[in-house]
């Protein structure tokens, strides 16, 4: 597979299931959708220590690749501050793009279809573009 793409996306439930193992050993990188909230952190605490006990006895080549801020909301003080946290404890870990919390992106699972596509011009779909960029240009590929 490495030859044919620079990219595969596997995306895992937000729980450390069975499924989400088996990516983590099919993976190479790890990038974690992170809601600036209380709660979260704590989850990736537990992700990143799974993180690593997976790189080290079941896959070699797992690594956290970083964090992506997503349904952020930066009218709500408490996400503010759960950013600049993530920002300080792992620095350029924390992707420079932002996923803010948008209507439109919601709604386009209803109708099958991802967000980019269901609305083009929306704030979060430009959002991912701007993420998809971000990853070319820190040549976070294969």
């Amino acid at each position: 597979v490495d030859a044919d793409y620079d990219f595969v996306l596997i995306d895992c439930p937000p729980s450390l299931s069975m499924l989400t193992l088996n990516g983590l050993c099919a993976a190479q990188g790890v990038i974690v959708p992170m809601q600036c909230e209380y709660f979260a952190l704590e989850g990736l605490a537990d992700l990143t220590n799974t993180i690593k006990q997976v790189h080290a006895n079941l896959n070699r080549d797992l690594r956290l690749i970083g964090l992506l801020r997503v349904m952020f909301d930066p009218r709500i003080t408490l996400q503010q501050q759960v950013s600049e946290q993530l920002k300080s404890h792992y620095g350029p870990k924390v992707f420079d793009t932002v996923i803010p919390r948008n209507v439109r992106l919601a709604e386009a699972p209803s109708y099958g279809l991802p967000g980019v596509v269901f609305d083009p011009s929306a704030k979060g779909s430009k959002a991912f573009v701007d993420f998809a960029n971000e990853m070319v240009q820190r040549g976070l590929h294969g």
